[in-house]
């Protein structure tokens, strides 16, 4: 299989496919359907071609780069789930809410391999990722809100990382 995988990158380059995509969408792992596999980085290149993807892409590495940060700076990530309890900003509430309607979304697109439909999923995160950004100060004063936030910008980070690993993804 990971020769046919291979041999499956350089045609994809050769058509002029980009070799991030094709890296973002194999650094998945586990996947052993060229179709499928073919099929996810096509609609992942017409998500990012969009506004919504470049943008969520732009929104996503903000929020990895403030959790790298201060994953580094404290010495442990911030795992688990938010807690909306804690929530002091209507943007907080928003995004939570969104991370769940679209995580929904996504795995009903995922499970049929129906990829336009997951990356539409993903771009309804923009509005809210954006407001959040906007309105809302990470590093609060109060260590439990800051974690409860730092916690929300790693679940933005988990959503795409079901598509593709968005890490790998230049430009």
């Amino acid at each position: 299989m990971h020769f046919f995988a291979d041999r499956l990158k350089v045609v994809l380059k050769e058509k002029g496919v980009r070799h991030d995509l094709i890296d973002a969408v194999f650094a998945l792992g586990g996947e052993d359907d060229l179709v499928r596999l073919l099929a996810r980085v096509d609609a992942l290149d017409a998500f990012l071609k969009g506004q919504d993807g470049a943008n969520l892409l732009i929104g996503y590495r903000r929020a990895a780069n403030i959790v790298a940060i201060e994953t580094k700076k404290d010495g442990a990530a911030q795992t688990g789930a938010a807690d909306p309890a804690l929530f002091a900003l209507a943007e907080e509430n928003a995004l939570f809410a969104r991370l769940g309607e679209m995580g929904t979304k996504l795995d009903t697109a995922l499970k049929a391999e129906d990829f336009a439909a997951a990356m539409a999923a993903l771009a309804t995160l923009r509005g809210p990722v954006d407001a959040f950004f906007d309105k809302v100060t990470v590093n609060a004063d109060d260590p439990r809100l800051r974690a409860n936030r730092l916690k929300l910008l790693s679940a933005i980070g988990a959503a795409p990382a079901r598509v593709a690993d968005f890490s790998k993804i230049e430009g």
